[in-house]
């Protein structure tokens, strides 16, 4: 399999072109030079940039270009500081991971795709001579198994419009089920040499989520320790109605690196069956997690990626209920960010 050069120990700038409310003070403000500068002190290699559409693309198609320079911003401020980039479109007219966006119908309706691609083709105008630096990630977390066929045709389309402008610029792709490593099977052969793979990783979900206001089975009031012994995130996963693939051909004992290992075994298989580069663009714990079990869990975690090769970024640098650098982290920051 390839190793994903330039990309193996970055984080999530989520939150700021992604997933907010828009305002110029959060555009302008949520992330600075300073922030860069504090990501490249921690060691890391690149951010993953997650942005929305409507950032950049006005209702009738036409681009707003203030959007695309937060992008250009961040792009110098990464090349001065030594740090690689990926272009993450969160958001697509049509499509979001998260149905509360109440977007819909892009993998049936030829307009809506027609706004992806060029959206796709306007990054690569402006940002695919940059490949030294820059990768672009086509969508984030394709949600529904019933999806897979329209999107492995849409991402090829994108994938031959952006090789217009470089051959040479990384591509990340991910599969259903929100960038299910289970599903990556599943995603069309690599088209070149220069597509990666990428799945996100938050599990057991019952520890990385517990509280979660946004997942309709956990209790708010649910707590959980790490580590543990696998039949207690087990019960509890039963206990809440939660899919237990978590788990899936794990009997008992205390969970740790070869838990993690386990669970990626199938990424590492199709990695080297294909002879592609695999990432996994997202992964951590909850702010409700404490200080010293979510250290544990990253401690295991970066031990599983360091054995497999696989490129990461931790999710994420601030806020959006997972934030590194937030002040529940502070008595563990210094250590945790040597595992990123």
């Amino acid at each position: 399999m390839k190793k994903f050069e330039g990309y193996m120990h970055g984080i999530d700038l989520g939150g700021w072109l992604s997933q907010c409310d828009y305002s110029k003070d959060r555009l302008e403000n949520f992330i600075t030079e300073k922030d860069i500068e504090i990501i490249k002190g921690w060691g890391l290699d690149h951010v993953r940039v997650p942005v929305d559409y409507n950032v950049f693309q006005n209702d009738d198609g036409s681009f707003i270009e203030s959007g695309f320079g937060y992008v250009d911003r961040c792009i110098g401020w990464c090349r001065k500081h030594g740090l690689n980039m990926i272009l993450d479109l969160h958001k697509t007219r049509g499509f979001s991971f998260d149905k509360y966006h109440n977007e819909k119908n892009f993998f049936n309706d030829e307009n809506l795709q027609q706004y992806f691609y060029s959206l796709w083709e306007e990054f690569s105008k402006r940002y695919a001579g940059y490949s030294d630096t820059v990768a672009f990630e086509l969508l984030n977390e394709v949600t529904e198994p019933s999806y897979i066929d329209s999107w492995n045709r849409i991402s090829a389309e994108a994938v031959k419009i952006i090789r217009k402008y470089s051959k040479d610029i990384r591509i990340i792709i991910g599969s259903y089920w929100n960038n299910s490593l289970d599903a990556m099977k599943y995603l069309s052969a690599p088209a070149d040499d220069n597509i990666v793979y990428t799945f996100h990783f938050y599990d057991p979900l019952i520890f990385t989520h517990q509280g979660a206001y946004w997942v309709d089975e956990i209790p708010g009031d649910l707590r959980l320790s790490y580590p543990d012994n696998i039949s207690t995130y087990q019960n509890k996963t039963r206990e809440v109605g939660l899919n237990l693939c978590d788990f899936d051909h794990i009997t008992d004992g205390m969970i740790g690196p070869e838990y993690f290992k386990e669970r990626m075994s199938e990424a590492k298989r199709v990695a080297e069956e294909r002879n592609v580069a695999v990432y996994c663009g997202e992964y951590g714990v909850i702010n409700l997690a404490s200080a010293q079990d979510t250290l544990n869990w990253y401690k295991d975690i970066s031990a599983a990626f360091d054995d497999y090769d696989f490129g990461r970024a931790a999710w994420c640098y601030k806020e959006m209920d997972f934030g590194i650098s937030d002040a529940n982290l502070a008595s563990v920051a210094n250590e945790l960010v040597k595992y990123l």
